[in-house]
């Protein structure tokens, strides 16, 4: 009996469990001033190394590796995921400061100048604060239910750390709180036309969407900006697929320029 025939087919039905074999099981990870950096490398880089800058990163680990529709959707588009683990940070010029020793260093590994933002909750308030001061290192902002004032989660449910970071007495950060908040900083990114996607439940209490997400839209877009948010009906602060299966989300990062 010849069996090359049924041997062809077979390899022919497994290419793509193969394919999916090939995305990263693990990260690199490396230190950069005595904090954890994580880096799951697209197996076929795409033009200019494009990467996703993740946060926040807690515990060595990024979860959004663990969110099987982006990671796959990303890996297979040549766009890297990476993290910096810097505890609980809430937007001050010192964490963002090192975060910007992160950014360096992704450089130096030949990955993108201009890195996809994506801050999940309290990693939105991360990542704006960062992208509003560096503004031209920024290829676009992507929230899922995202901290984006610091007059809401981080003043209200957060308050020590908040202090903790910016090293202030609250009195003092609310004195200062436009010269800090990202939702007052967006200058910059509109004139370096950086586009936005944001995808928020409407019933999310922990961080409000009409104190964070829907503040953003609006100046944004009354500034000229590119902003596009998903709204959640009736959903809130959750792990769900709304939110990490948002096939939304996935088409506004692939079909950057």
């Amino acid at each position: 009996m010849n069996t090359r025939p049924f041997l062809l087919l077979l390899s022919c039905l497994t290419l793509p469990l193969e394919a999916q074999d090939a995305l990263p099981k693990t990260a690199e990870t490396f230190e950069i001033d005595g904090h954890k950096a994580v880096v799951y490398a697209a197996p076929k880089p795409a033009d200019g190394k494009s990467w996703l800058w993740y946060a926040p990163t807690l515990n060595g680990g990024i979860s959004l590796a663990g969110r099987k529709m982006y990671f796959e959707a990303f890996m297979k588009a040549g766009i890297s995921i990476a993290g910096y683990d810097l505890g609980e940070v809430r937007g001050s010029p010192a964490s963002t400061a090192k975060f910007t020793l992160f950014y360096d260093a992704m450089v130096k590994r030949g990955f993108s100048p201009k890195p996809i933002l994506l801050g999940q909750s309290r990693g939105g308030m991360m990542t704006l604060a960062w992208a509003f001061r560096n503004p031209d290192k920024v290829k676009a902002w992507v929230g899922i239910y995202p901290v984006c004032s610091l007059a809401s989660w981080p003043l209200t449910r957060s308050e020590a750390l908040t202090l903790k970071d910016f090293a202030m007495s609250k009195d003092e950060l609310v004195n200062r709180l436009k010269e800090f908040n990202p939702i007052d900083n967006l200058q910059g990114l509109l004139a370096n036309k950086v586009p936005m996607f944001v995808v928020h439940g409407d019933s999310d209490v922990v961080v409000p969407y009409d104190d964070n997400t829907k503040v953003v839209k609006e100046r944004y877009e009354a500034g000229g900006g590119s902003i596009q948010v998903k709204i959640i009906p009736g959903e809130g602060h959750k792990v769900g697929p709304s939110f990490f299966e948002c096939q939304e989300l996935v088409d506004f990062v692939l079909k950057l320029p």
